[in-house]
């Protein structure tokens, strides 16, 4: 059995975005005796100087034996190379027994501009609708309603339309899952490819017949599969304007799990294939079936030039209050917005579903009567026992006054009298039957009450532009703009119920597995593509375009695809059938083989010295991932770095964020002599690990630097793991944590760890897929046997790893100075296989005094403040007036917000019935699955409540390094030896660290979708800074500019060509910018640009 190490490296150099700038060798040590030398530059002519460094090592251990007295015998073998390491010294212990790491003494400044603070602290005017304020006003209780059962009775005076009809567009639609009980293939082949060819032939038949179709996943395997007669006339219909292409996305994302990466990707590459095939542009959003809506997506598409937008799955009490206030239409306002540039139009839907018993009026029993695919002798009826009737002379009068009087209802709740009604439901208009069951009838009643004046009506087909511009044109305003008396409402729409207490809060955990997976892939596409927009330039600009593997396009394309299918509102969510998850994670597992291909392809090019030397052979890379993952659902395996005597190992280090960064990088190695040495010869710190094989069981030796215990009654008292910035206290008894304590803060801080258990309810409804449904409160974690709790300290990190059945976790702190070293990080393996109906929770206990409001984020994109329940995408906070706990994910799942200073994440659910909901399963595909999480406890500087909805930038930083690795790269041993390397580093400038660069996106071809084109989409966010905090050493410079970016002085070795402003999407331009612009954005933009690099 080979031995197996895990090495953890520390490097003190500058990161920037994209950088290699680690390029390490390790080296495996042996014990002869020579003379000290220093060392020199490699690889090359690199051989000699290995010989020489080799032969330092017993001379040199001789020297250090006063350090080395501390830790010999351990897992560590550390020597000086004789170069200058980064302070001339190695660790050492104190007096007090806690390793001192030295650095290199570069100092850091953290120099935020005030200006750059004010943003958080700006008063904004209050919008006529606060969601946080209905929350805390209504009972959410559900009394009958009547015929509407969750709302009112509502009436009206049969003159009300007498001076201006009423003015109906009815909108056809079929709603198609990328994937649910079915897999998106089988979907493809069973349905919608039967309703994407009817719509071809049964719209041309009547040019008043209208649709309108949304997930471009679909749409697009429909267009590659159609012949040219095909594509011709679906190109008509569209610009016709009898189909409307609403949203665009690829998918009709989730709103909940999705990072906001992901649902700006995703909305991208529908849109480009939009552009690229059919040259159009989605001006309207259409949402029915996410479940809760996120203030995020009405920025997103107002940033992409949509101009009104459609929801429908909220809570059926706001919905109720809404429309007792007729306030269901509205402008949404981002929360941070000092004005009103964030506006769109939205229209909320009533009733409670999007299925046509419940879109024409109030009464479901009367509204059904006019879905005609239900027509008697159909496959499916209507539940209320009243069938439709076919159209007929004879009824058509009697039909017409029965749908208009429900046509009238539904308009009362609305301020104009234009009224929308959607005719679909999931998969409808797969039959060529229901195509003329639905037109036909329809079009017979519309003719009818249209050539009756005394009703008052006018009644037709529509697209929902349609149905929007007759709004903005009754209300005499321009398309977007707010039409007067219309209210302004801020907040979001989560967490939804349908009926009774039925939350739809269960998703947000459900699958915790695929949840984190999808987040790996993301960071993974971003690096990616970042690191190949790159390449691709240095390549066009090094004249070697022709040598490069352009063709590496495609897969990533295949990765945005994939991942963008996953924010399916039934795919991160956790909700679909579970052989549809695994063809998603298999999707998901390919695009991720393909992404660490172009990782690896752009990285051997962009290190290489000499750029004459560079060879790409397709089937020998130059480079090994960093891990490797078996199956779809197995956890990932880092790469194990074989040394041998005969001569050193190189490494890559590639960091996705765009900051300087100090962290600590693990790797594995077959041997415990090791050192790594850095491009210019340097000795990096190296603290060496046993790998467990189980909670007391080592793969090889036993060192005395690990500590084991066997926690039981007797032995309850707390210990302690130090670093130079925070001490943590333990459970003797349980080996959780118990205590916080920073540096230079007098006060220890309780935070206490315990673990509990759901379970649901003992009969009627019970907890599934969708639903959290609990027996009652929590009920602590137990098992008869302690836990097994292991010790390990070192120089560069200290862990406290608590073993029990159901889960193990790991609380590591690292002893480096800056952002890794200020907070805890936290990765708990939960395997509840064996469970039955239980949900495990991790609690954390403070002493914050946060009384009822919690802050979480919505997408990774913004903070909301929060009573009861929620979804963690990446950050959840508590707050008193001095303290703030801040919890990030890397990965989404439910929070729930107990008493004051407490919180409680479930981190996976194993339910064995159905919902209720239509899966028609339970959630018993459970894996092996890693929570990953950070702890950060920051102190308030100053007390003001009106900038808790914002990150610091430690919490920002903290956050991007949590969901962005650094990825270890290893050189594959070369037959003819390594070529002469360097440190690639892309920018000519530090960014302003309230920048992110979303994505350095290359644009496909116009003429081959495959390729890319010579431009490439930078997509920036300024993040918005809370500054009342106390200033932490950040460990790297971190300065703002009010938002000002030279982009021309960004990027090292590349001539910026083209600068032009765009839509988020890509497919609105701006007026194209001198080269030397300097653009300006203003806290929490989100900005396009397209570039033109060589």
């Amino acid at each position: 059995m080979k031995l197996r190490k895990q090495v953890t490296v520390c490097g003190g150099a500058i990161f920037c975005v994209a950088v290699f700038s680690l390029y390490l060798m390790l080296d495996r040590v042996q014990h002869d005796p020579a003379r000290r030398q220093s060392g020199g530059n490699f690889p090359r002519s690199q051989i000699s100087v290995l010989q020489n460094r080799i032969e330092q090592l017993e001379q040199l251990l001789e020297e250090n034996h006063q350090i080395i007295s501390h830790i010999k015998d351990s897992v560590m073998e550390l020597t000086d190379t004789g170069a200058v390491s980064p302070s001339g010294h190695l660790p050492f212990r104190s007096a007090n027994g806690s390793w001192v790491l030295p650095f290199d003494g570069r100092p850091t400044f953290l120099a935020v501009k005030p200006q750059d603070c004010q943003f958080a602290v700006g008063n904004r005017d209050q919008p006529d609708v606060q969601m946080l304020d209905v929350y805390s006003l209504l009972k959410f209780d559900n009394p009958d309603g009547g015929v509407w059962k969750q709302g009112f009775d509502i009436t009206y005076e049969p003159n009300e339309w007498d001076n201006e009809p009423l003015q109906v567009f009815v909108v056809p639609h079929s709603h198609n899952d990328p994937g649910w009980v079915k897999t998106f293939d089988k979907y493809f082949t069973d349905q919608t490819q039967h309703i994407l060819n009817n719509m071809v032939v049964k719209l041309a038949e009547d040019p008043r017949r209208k649709f309108i179709w949304s997930e471009i996943s679909f749409f697009s395997k429909w267009w590659e599969t159609a012949d040219v007669h095909k594509q011709e006339a679906m190109r008509k219909l569209i610009l016709g304007g009898q189909l409307e292409i609403v949203t665009g996305g690829w998918v009709m994302t989730d709103e909940a799990n999705a990072h906001y990466f992901a649902m700006i990707d995703q909305l991208i590459e529908g849109h480009q294939w939009l552009e690229s095939n059919l040259g159009i542009t989605p001006c309207s959003g259409w949402a029915v079936d996410p479940f809760g809506h996120s203030a995020t997506m009405p920025y997103l598409l107002k940033r992409a030039n949509l101009t009104s937008m459609l929801i429908q799955r909220i809570h059926y009490s706001i919905k109720k209050h809404f429309a007792s206030t007729r306030n269901l239409e509205f402008m949404w306002r981002q929360a941070w917005d000092m004005g009103s540039n964030t506006d769109i139009f939205c229209h909320m839907m009533p009733f409670y579903s999007y299925d046509v018993p419940h879109t024409c009026g109030p009464d479901p029993k009367i509204c059904c009567q006019f879905d005609f695919k239900r027509l008697p002798g159909g496959r499916i009826n209507c539940p209320w026992k009243v069938p439709p009737k076919t159209i007929v002379e004879a009824n058509v009068a009697e039909r017409a006054q029965l749908l208009l009087d429900q046509y009238r209802k539904k308009s009362k709740l609305y301020r104009s009298k234009v009224l929308l009604v959607p005719l679909g439901d999931d998969f409808r208009y797969d039959k060529a039957l229901e195509w003329d069951q639905q037109y036909i009838n329809y079009q017979k009643l519309f003719d009818y009450m249209n050539s009756h004046p005394e009703m008052h009506v006018q009644a037709q087909f529509g697209t929902l532009t349609d149905y929007f511009n007759a709004v903005y044109k009754t209300n005499g305003v321009a398309q977007g703009s707010r039409p007067a008396g219309y209210p302004v409402l801020s907040g979001d729409f989560f967490a939804y119920a349908d009926r009774e207490d039925h939350y739809w809060t269960g998703y947000f955990t459900s699958r915790p597995f695929y949840k984190s997976m999808d987040r790996v892939i993301e960071s993974h596409l971003r690096g990616a593509e970042i690191l190949y927009s790159l390449a691709v330039a240095n390549a066009r600009h090094a004249g070697m375009a022709g040598r490069y593997p352009v063709s590496d396009y495609s897969l990533l394309v295949d990765a945005r695809r994939s991942v963008g299918l996953f924010q399916h509102h039934d795919a991160i969510t956790g909700t679909a059938k579970e052989n549809v998850v695994i063809d998603y994670g298999t999707k998901l597992l390919r695009s991720l083989i393909g992404l660490k291909r172009v990782i690896i392809n752009a990285a051997h090019f962009l290190v290489m010295k000499n750029k004459e030397f560079y060879r790409f052979y397709q089937t020998e890379p130059f480079l090994e991932t960093d891990d490797r993952r078996a199956t779809q659902d197995s956890m990932p395996q880092r790469t194990l770095i074989e040394l041998d005597p005969a001569g050193p190992r190189y490494l890559v280090m590639f960091n996705p964020v765009e900051r300087e960064r100090l962290c600590a990088v693990t790797v594995l190695v077959n041997t415990v002599r090791v050192r790594v040495l850095t491009e210019d010869g340097q000795t990096l710190p190296v603290q060496l690990s046993a790998q467990w094989s189980s909670a007391s069981q080592m793969s090889a030796e036993v060192f005395e630097m690990v500590a084991l215990k066997h926690s039981n009654q007797a032995d309850s008292q707390t210990f302690y793991i130090s670093s130079q910035s925070l001490t943590l206290g333990f459970s003797g008894t349980t080996g959780l944590l118990e205590s916080i304590k920073r540096k230079d803060d007098p006060q220890e801080v309780k935070v206490q760890m315990q673990f509990m258990v759901y379970g649901t309810r003992p009969s009627k409804d019970k907890s599934g897929a969708y639903l959290f449904l609990p027996d009652g409160k929590a009920k602590p974690y137990h098992q008869k046997e302690p836990p097994v709790v292991r010790v390990v300290e070192g120089p560069l990190f200290s862990e406290v790893v608590a073993h029990y059945q159901h889960f193990q976790q790991t609380i590591r702190i690292y002893n480096v100075p800056g952002v890794d070293g200020l907070s805890i990080d936290i990765t708990t393996m939960v395997d509840i296989r064996d469970q039955t109906n239980k949900e495990l929770a991790m609690r954390l206990v403070t002493d914050i005094q946060s009384g009822e409001v919690f802050y979480t984020d919505l997408n990774g994109f913004q903070v909301s403040s929060i009573m009861s329940k929620g979804e963690i995408t990446t950050l959840f906070a508590s707050i008193d007036s001095s303290l703030k706990v801040q919890y990030l994910s890397s990965s989404c799942c439910l929070w729930s917000a107990l008493p004051s200073g407490q919180l409680e994440v479930i981190m996976d659910r194993r339910l064995m019935q159905d919902d209720n909901r239509g899966l028609g399963q339970g959630l018993k595909d459970n894996k092996k699955t890693a929570n990953r999480f950070r702890l950060l406890l920051e102190r308030r500087s100053m007390t003001d409540s009106a900038t808790t909805s914002f990150p610091s930038v430690l919490s920002h930083m903290t956050n991007a390094m949590l969901n962005h690795e650094v990825l270890a790269l290893p050189i594959l041993p070369k037959r003819r030896g390594i070529p002469p390397l360097q440190t690639f580093a892309p920018l000519k400038s530090i960014l302003p660290c309230d920048l992110h660069l979303v994505n350095l996106r290359s644009i496909q071809s116009q003429q081959d979708p495959l390729s890319p084109s010579p431009y490439t989409a930078l997509i920036l966010h300024r993040l918005a800074l809370d500054c009342n905090f106390e200033a932490q050493n950040l460990g790297f410079n971190c300065t703002t500019t009010q938002g000002q970016l030279s982009v021309s002085a960004l990027f090292k070795n590349l001539d910026l060509q083209l600068l032009q402003p765009m839509s988020l999407t890509l497919m609105h331009s701006g007026t194209p910018l001198a080269n030397n612009t300097t653009i300006t954005l203003d806290p929490m933009e989100i900005s396009a640009f397209k570039l033109k690099l060589r």
